[in-house]
């Protein structure tokens, strides 16, 4: 990473993790919708109350919680009823993602209405450019594209064999690509002698990029094609006009070293709190 790229990194303070925030919840939201129309039956949908952004993807989907909790303004204990009713009217538990920027009155809420924190998780971001290069040298064997029209299936399979040796992974992996044509998504490919051995994905919001849908084929790891996907997506997303590219990550995972290695830094370190339905 060039020294003018460093000197341009943003404080990590209320207003950017609201960017942050704000774009992961965009891209979960998009997802729900794309959900609904790939799958009428499922009953996803998403809504916005007091500036958390709620999402359902059914009972027990991991997309199924709020992000922004707290972040752009107070909330009462009127606002948790009806996140909470938003829940446990289709039959779901309640998880919120929580940012340590949210404002203070959210914490002793949470703890006043019995919630437990469960997982914490590090958002990472840095500065990108259209000049933007990785450290590391790119495999010359490995082609990255944007998908075309018609290979939202082709990228499923491949996301799927990626996470074959979690079978419930698997499956939601091999959804998310039929979710994503139907939102038409930012979805990335890396083929190996034409073979596709590696996916990513990808949401824009206010000059923010979301980095997701990292999955690479268990015979086909060690060759680079993630941090090709990186490279060429944080490109990409330069090239639409974002100054910024965020992931998230678990707390000392192999997922963050690999992000802090490439530039990425930790904005905070979000806890998610879980409510079971009464």
């Amino acid at each position: 990473m060039q020294n003018a790229e460093i000197d341009q990194y943003p404080f990590s303070d209320l207003a950017l993790a609201r960017q942050l925030e704000k774009t992961e919840a965009i891209g979960n939201a998009d997802f729900v919708r794309g959900r609904a129309l790939a799958f009428p039956d499922s009953g996803a949908e998403w809504t916005q109350i007091a500036g958390t952004y709620a999402m359902f993807d059914g009972p027990s989907s991991p997309v199924t919680q709020t992000f922004a909790l707290g972040m752009f303004q107070p909330l009462t204990h009127a606002d948790f009823d009806e996140l909470e009713s938003f829940f446990n009217s289709r039959g779901a538990d309640v998880f919120h993602e929580v940012c340590p920027m949210a404002d203070p009155s959210t914490l002793a809420l949470l703890n006043e209405r019995g919630y437990r924190p469960i997982e914490f998780s590090s958002v990472l971001y840095r500065p990108i450019s259209k000049d933007s290069a990785l450290s590391a040298p790119l495999s010359e064997h490995l082609e990255v594209r944007r998908i075309g029209p018609g290979e939202h299936d082709r990228w499923a399979q491949a996301a799927s064999e990626g996470w074959s040796e979690f079978s419930e992974l698997a499956d939601f992996m091999y959804e998310m690509g039929q979710i994503m044509a139907k939102r038409d998504a930012l979805c990335f490919l890396a083929e190996l002698n034409g073979a596709a051995i590696a996916t990513g994905a990808m949401t824009i919001c206010d000059r923010v990029a979301l980095l997701a849908g990292a999955s690479t084929v268990p015979t086909s790891r060690r060759q680079g094609a993630q941090l090709a996907l990186l490279n060429f997506r944080m490109r990409y997303a330069a090239e639409q006009g974002c100054n910024i590219a965020m992931m998230a990550a678990l707390p000392g995972s192999a997922s963050q070293r690999n992000a802090e290695r490439h530039g990425f830094r930790i904005a905070y370190t979000r806890t998610k709190w879980h409510l079971p339905r009464a």
